[in-house]
């Protein structure tokens, strides 16, 4: 019996670390009217040629997961993944992401798990973005001719 669980642990590898979380965050953009996750990844060990990270972000909004894939080159020594625009942060939640490094033929080499948590509600957002354009001019969807301002009215986020 002791044979067979000292044979059985040494069966049992840990997978070799190739990255670990260096940073996450929310990005509040408020220009755009814009937010999404942050995650920065720091290389540990080295990455074959043709990796990629496959990153699921929870959605704030619900329903689907939001999932990004972001070719990995081997010289690189920080990874950075962002999200999409995402909608309903809400201050204090944490949401999930996974991580999946992935070799050229597919195959997992390494899997992380993190959370992020908003010091902030988005709705410190406008829902309309305040600019437009390469040269960041006014909204005149949100800055009126008549002077007014229309920031839009808040989408409906689940409770």
């Amino acid at each position: 019996m002791f044979g067979l669980a000292l044979l059985l642990a040494g069966c049992q590898r840990e997978t070799e670390k190739l990255v670990e979380v260096s940073g996450h965050i929310f990005v509040f953009n408020y220009r755009v009217a814009s937010a999404t996750y942050l995650v920065t990844l720091q290389k540990t060990g080295p990455i074959p040629d043709g990796a990629v990270a496959v990153a699921t972000f929870e959605n704030p909004a619900g329903g689907d997961a939001i999932v990004t894939n972001e070719k990995i080159f081997p010289a690189w020594d920080k990874i950075t993944l962002q999200s999409p625009n995402v909608r309903c942060v809400r201050k204090d939640r944490p949401y999930t992401v996974a991580i999946r490094i992935l070799g050229a033929d597919g195959g997992l080499l390494q899997e992380l798990h993190t959370q992020l948590v908003s010091d902030v509600d988005q709705s410190v957002l406008p829902e309309k973005s305040l600019v437009v354009g390469a040269g960041y001019e006014k909204n005149p969807e949100v800055f009126k001719p008549d002077g007014t301002t229309d920031y839009g009215q808040p989408g409906v986020c689940p409770t």
